[in-house]
C-alpha cells in the first residue's frame, strides 16, 4: 500500500513538473510570436542618395531628437569623439573620387565621425564601418582628418538631419544639422575634364553622340563652331524635332548667324505647338528675345 502511494506521488510530481514545462514553453513561444516584427528604433533611420557628377554618395545614418536635452557640450560632449548620430556609425559611400573641404576621398565607404567644439568641428572619415557608435573607434583607422567651423542655426533642429544643398554638376554640400549648430562640408569632382575626353573618345566609334556632345560644349565652354557642326548634323539626320531646333537655334545665335537662329526657333515653335510641347515653346522663343526679336 505503501509502495503504491509512492508511486502515485511520484506520478503527481511528474505530471506537475511536465505541465509547468510546457506552460513555460507557452509563455516564452507566445512572447517570440509577439517579437516575430520588427522593432522600430526609438532614433529612427535614413539613407539619403545624392548623383554628384559622374558618381552618388550615399549616407546612412540613425536620427536622434533633442527631447529637451542640451545636445553640444551636454549629452555630446565638447572634445569627444561623436558618432554622427545613433546606434551604429554613420556610413558615407561614394561611387567616384571626391574632395570633401579640399581634402581628396577616393569610392568606397566610410564612417563618418565628429569631434564637436564650441568654436572648431574635427571632421573624421573612418575606414572602419561595422561598428556601434563611438566605442571601438580607432584613430588609426582614420583616413581623413579636418577641422571645419560650426554655424549657429536660425530656428532649433529637433532631430538630426544630414542633407546634400546647392548641389551643381560638380559640387555640393553636405550638411549636418541638429540643435543650433550647423556643419557645412563642401564637395568638389572633376567632371569637365573627364566628359571632354569621354567625347572624343565617344567620336572614334560608329555611333556618334553629336547631340548630347553639343549640348555639353555649348554649356562648358567647347568649341561652338565644333557643337554647331554636330547639331546640324543631328537636325539633317532625323525627323524634325523641336529640341534639336532649340539648340540649333542656341548655337547659331552664339557663333554670330542670327539669321539662321531666328529661323530655326520659328521652326522650333511650330514642331513644339504641333506636339503640345509649352516648355519648347517658351525655350524657342526665349531665343527670339535673346535675338531682339519682340
Amino acid at each position: 500500500m505503501q509502495k503504491s502511494n509512492s508511486n502515485y506521488l511520484v506520478m503527481k510530481l511528474l505530471s506537475f513538473c511536465l505541465l509547468t514545462l510546457i506552460s513555460f514553453f507557452n509563455f516564452n513561444t507566445a512572447w517570440a510570436q509577439e517579437l516575430k516584427g520588427k522593432i522600430p528604433a526609438i532614433s529612427q533611420g535614413q539613407r539619403i542618395e545624392q548623383d554628384l557628377g559622374l558618381g552618388t554618395i550615399s549616407v546612412k545614418y540613425y536620427r536622434p531628437n533633442i527631447k529637451d536635452r542640451k545636445i553640444f557640450g551636454g549629452i555630446e560632449p565638447y572634445g569627444v569623439v561623436w558618432r554622427t548620430g545613433a546606434n551604429n556609425a554613420t556610413v558615407i559611400t561614394l561611387t567616384d573620387t571626391v574632395t570633401v573641404e579640399g581634402h581628396l576621398l577616393t569610392p568606397g565607404a566610410y564612417a563618418l565621425f565628429c569631434i564637436p567644439g564650441p568654436n572648431e568641428w574635427t571632421i573624421i572619415f573612418n575606414k572602419n564601418t561595422s561598428q556601434w557608435g563611438a566605442y571601438a573607434y580607432d584613430e588609426k583607422q582614420d583616413l581623413l582628418r579636418f577641422k571645419v567651423k560650426p554655424s549657429k542655426l536660425p530656428i532649433k533642429v529637433e532631430t538630426l538631419t544630414i542633407q546634400f544643398a546647392d548641389v551643381h554638376q560638380d559640387e555640393g554640400v553636405l550638411q549636418i544639422l541638429w540643435e543650433n549648430t550647423g556643419i557645412n562640408l563642401h564637395l568638389k569632382t572633376e567632371v569637365d575634364k573627364r566628359v571632354m575626353a569621354n567625347i572624343q573618345e565617344a567620336m572614334k566609334g560608329d555611333n556618334k553622340p553629336y547631340y548630347v556632345s553639343a549640348v555639353w560644349y555649348y554649356n562648358h565652354g567647347g568649341d561652338l563652331n565644333q557643337a554647331l557642326t554636330w547639331m546640324q548634323q543631328v537636325d539633317k539626320t532625323q525627323p524634325p524635332a523641336f529640341n534639336v531646333k532649340y539648340w540649333l537655334a542656341r548655337l547659331q545665335l552664339k557663333t554670330g548667324d542670327k539669321k539662321s537662329a531666328i529661323a530655326s526657333a520659328n521652326e522650333g515653335i511650330k514642331l513644339a505647338l504641333a506636339q503640345n510641347s509649352q516648355e519648347y515653346v517658351r525655350l524657342n522663343k526665349e531665343v527670339l528675345h535673346d535675338a531682339g526679336v519682340n
